[in-house]
């Protein structure tokens, strides 16, 4: 299966991500031909959790400082609530997203991720879900939240939770080829 040959994913993650939200991901998207980045604030490795549990670490490909998102064809964002509340604090991290939403790149977002999106200004007039706890900050960001495993809205891929990556992995992948394939977004 090599349905995402060529497409470089993003991955903005840091200390305290939910493990299967970012591994079961990229490994999705390894297998569908993709080149993944995984990119943090710090070098290094970053922490997993299983919920509130540590599990393993992950290297990290490259900082914040030194990702470039025009580098990228789309942009996944794993969970973890306090992976999710550093990372929408984090500016360059902002910068990131906003630079990835304001051309219509593809992004794939989970869990407490939707946080993100919040604190970049780009979830207004959205259709998204997230975390059942989350969902009050999603409507009032503006957004229109639904509590579905997965929904796709446009560039956009969101889930609820662990239990839903069998439907978000679908989902991105389906949305990260349909817009590779698409000239507006491939090779930006």
């Amino acid at each position: 299966m090599a349905a995402l040959q060529g497409v470089r994913v993003a991955v903005l993650a840091t200390d305290g991500f939910e493990e299967a939200e970012l591994t079961e991901p990229t490994k999705a998207l390894g297998q569908a031909g993709a080149k993944v980045d995984i990119i943090a604030p710090h070098d290094g490795r970053i922490q997993a959790f299983k919920h509130h549990d540590k599990t393993i670490t992950i290297p990290v490909d490259m900082t914040l400082d030194q990702a470039d998102p025009a580098h990228y064809d789309a942009l996944l964002l794993p969970g973890g609530a306090l992976n999710a509340d550093a990372m929408r604090m984090n500016q360059r991290a902002q910068q990131f997203i906003r630079a990835m939403t304001s051309v219509g790149k593809p992004m794939a977002v989970i869990c407490h991720a939707p946080w993100e999106l919040i604190s970049a200004g780009v979830a207004r007039g959205r259709t998204m879900t997230s975390y059942h706890t989350i969902q009050d900050d999603v409507r009032n960001a503006g957004a229109n939240w639904q509590d579905q495993e997965v929904v796709v809205d446009g560039a956009l891929v969101t889930s609820r939770q662990p239990s839903d990556i069998p439907a978000f992995n679908r989902e991105m992948i389906r949305l990260f080829a349909h817009s590779a394939a698409s000239p507006s977004t491939a090779g930006s």
